[in-house]
């Protein structure tokens, strides 16, 4: 009898470029990293209305060592329009910002709407939807979020503690993936 020995081929990790050329794996954190992605759209005015509080996560959370990026999943994003939104939604902002044409990111993360986030360590992906329940559905938001659960997530990461709902369902503008 022969034994068929399989060696297993770790896969590599997806590596994407910031609007300023910089390369970065953020699918694969670092011992100790925390990534987080949050996808966002220059044409969505629910990514627009939630500006104020992605600014808010991202300042908050990065002195306590979380690696933001602002993913725009958008086929025909272009730099000019894409650094235009930055100054006018994400003014002082430091989270680089990846334009996801080619939706390779945002397939690998399995998003659908803008805006969504995700969270990843060097285990993987620990969440993945909503920024907060301030929209119920499309058109029905309230005056305020009754529960924050990217920052619940985040702060269950940062406390040693399983993140408690892994996934909720994002409200926000349909990402439109064209196909090449």
């Amino acid at each position: 009898m022969i034994a068929l020995l399989l060696l297993a081929h770790p896969q590599a990790p997806l590596v994407v470029r910031d609007l300023d050329g910089r390369a970065a794996s953020p699918l694969s954190a670092a011992a100790g990293d925390i990534n987080l992605l949050i996808f966002v759209s220059a044409d969505c005015p629910i990514s627009a209305r939630y500006s104020p509080e992605i600014n808010r996560i991202v300042r908050d959370y990065r002195p306590k060592g979380v690696h933001a990026w602002l993913v725009y999943a958008e086929p025909k994003a272009a730099p000019a329009a894409v650094r235009a939104n930055l100054t006018e939604f994400h003014s002082g902002l430091s989270a680089p910002a990846i334009i996801d044409t080619d939706f390779r990111l945002t397939a690998a993360v399995g998003a659908t709407v803008t805006p969504e986030a995700a969270v990843y360590t060097p285990a993987g992906r620990v969440y993945r939807g909503r920024i907060d329940d301030l929209y119920q559905a499309i058109g029905e938001g309230r005056r305020a979020a009754e529960h924050h659960d990217l920052r619940d997530a985040l702060d269950a990461v940062l406390a040693g503690r399983p993140v408690a709902v892994a996934e909720t369902k994002a409200i926000g503008c349909f990402i439109e993936r064209t196909v090449k």
